[in-house]
């Protein structure tokens, strides 16, 4: 489980429009049907999740914005947890067979603390095909206790700048100047893979026995190093 905040209120976690309300309960195997989901993919539905409630349906008729090429609707799901983890595959699943971008609201009940998660992908149409969206990893907040107090909308020109910025509250950098929000996911997506070469690499030098290896891969770490350094500005 991601760490538990001790802060008081969580930007992720918004107060949306009571006209946005959808409050609609999502049967398991409507997923199943719209998405191709596997044996593995129904085992962890049925082993990690409880419920799913599409809690709000943001649009310019709930919403009073206008909507945008990639981002017509955002929709926000509530999904009770059996278990403190979820497994990203679930929510692809649910991504899949939803076509529109999706914020997820996670709960886990231990029975001694309720606790929230939000949790989202950056999901466009794809450039090659824009019926087919593509998505990013996964970005999370830390596991909050509930209730705890939600943020106003944030305030926007529409749809896509809205998305946009429940999004940014998720990701774990900010943006550079003039940086746009594909830039920027596709910049941590980098960083997480190059923390990844590190690791490695950190790895095969503390087995090395040999001197000049071990000059050698240090070289090559040292440029790692440097060069996660700078996507890390």
């Amino acid at each position: 489980m991601s760490q538990l905040s001790g802060a008081k209120t969580c930007p992720a976690l918004v107060s949306y429009p009571k006209q946005a309300e959808f409050g609609r309960t999502l049967p398991k195997n409507k997923i199943y049907e719209h998405s191709g989901a596997n044996t593995r993919l129904k085992d962890l539905f049925v082993e990690q999740v409880e419920q799913i409630v599409w809690r709000y349906k943001l649009a310019p008729e709930t919403t009073n914005l206008p909507a945008k090429l990639g981002v017509p609707e955002i929709q926000v799901f509530a999904i009770q947890l059996k278990t403190p983890e979820l497994h990203h595959d679930v929510l692809r699943c649910i991504d899949g067979a939803v076509q529109f971008p999706i914020i997820f609201e996670l709960t886990y009940d231990s029975g001694a603390d309720a606790l929230t998660q939000v949790v989202a992908a950056y999901k466009r149409p794809s450039d090659a095909d824009a019926s087919r969206w593509v998505l990013s990893d996964y970005f999370a907040t830390d596991w909050w206790p509930a209730p705890t107090a939600r943020v106003a909308l944030p305030l926007s020109l529409d749809l896509p700048g809205l998305y946009e910025q429940l999004l940014h509250r998720l990701l774990p950098l900010p943006a550079r100047a003039q940086e746009p929000l594909a830039g920027l996911v596709t910049r941590i997506e980098q960083i997480a893979t190059k923390r990844r070469e590190v690791e490695r690499v950190e790895a095969l030098l503390a087995k090395e026995k040999q001197f000049n290896r071990k000059v050698k891969i240090n070289a090559i770490l040292r440029q790692l190093r440097t060069e996660l350094e700078q996507l890390s500005r």
